[in-house]
């Protein structure tokens, strides 16, 4: 964890969340806060309700109760888009890239909520709209370069390493120059290398960028060296939240984590 990183107020509050899909409990009663420029994780065994948290924050599901406030501003049934437009971006556990497209174009698609020409200008890319669109590709050149995938700008992103997806992926998020940064298992399926490099550039975006991040993370290791505060879910309840050192030596996520009997 950067020693340097100055942590804020609270910027997204999460108040008495619970989720159920039918009478399946995904969510009961969480609550936790995001502060502005921390990394927040969000950890926990398979099916402890952590993607189905995030889920909540960016507006793919409306939990049945509970509200979420980011900056201020409370909303219980908000689409994607619309939390998008406040400032929150998500990369997914699975990659939802075009796999037929360059990375160059992939991370282009981060910058349409931007945009403010409509489809067929940018289509014939006239006047106002190439010089609106000359601007986004030279923002989005300058993520290329802090990701260090210059050298892949002009390739289909299917042809690249599942590691270097990845990272296009994350450039995408970030071309919507985002205020929080939600990132679902940014490391899954990476060797040490790969994983080494991912934490990197978190910790770089979290500083250079200025984007507050939430994470969700499995490798404990990863947790532990970059989060500021890290808050356990098991069985969709929450069972810990404070620092990783709190964290840590927390009874309860031991023994959720050694698989000890509830």
């Amino acid at each position: 964890m950067s020693s340097n990183r100055k942590v804020g107020d609270v910027v997204l509050d999460v108040q008495n969340i619970s989720l159920s899909f039918g009478g399946v409990k995904a969510l009961t009663d969480i609550s936790f806060d995001v502060r502005e420029h921390e990394v927040r994780a969000i950890i926990g065994p398979n099916g402890a309700g952590k993607s189905s948290m995030l889920n909540c924050i960016n507006g793919v599901y409306w939990p049945q109760q509970g509200s979420i406030t980011f900056r201020g501003h409370t909303f219980k049934h908000m689409n994607s888009r619309q939390v998008a437009e406040m400032g929150v971006a998500r990369t997914f556990q699975n990659l939802a890239l075009f796999k037929g497209m360059s990375v160059l174009d992939n991370i282009m698609t981060g910058r349409n909520l931007r945009m403010k020409s409509n489809l067929f200008q940018q289509a014939i890319r006239w006047g106002a709209a190439e010089r609106e669109e000359t601007k986004h590709r030279e923002f989005v050149e300058q993520i290329i370069d802090f990701l260090e995938i210059q050298a892949h700008r002009k390739t289909p992103v299917g042809q690249l390493p599942y590691g270097l997806q990845k990272r296009v992926d994350l450039g995408r998020a970030l071309a919507m120059e985002p205020q929080v940064l939600l990132l679902d298992e940014p490391m899954a399926g990476m060797n040490v290398e790969e994983k080494q490099d991912m934490s990197r550039f978190i910790l770089d975006v979290n500083d250079e960028f200025g984007s507050t991040i939430v994470l969700i993370e499995h490798d404990m290791g990863v947790v532990m060296d970059i989060s500021d505060r890290v808050v356990v879910l098991d069985y969709g309840k929450k069972i810990g939240d404070g620092t990783p050192d709190e964290v840590r030596s927390n009874e309860n996520v031991i023994r959720a984590y050694l698989g000890v009997e509830h």
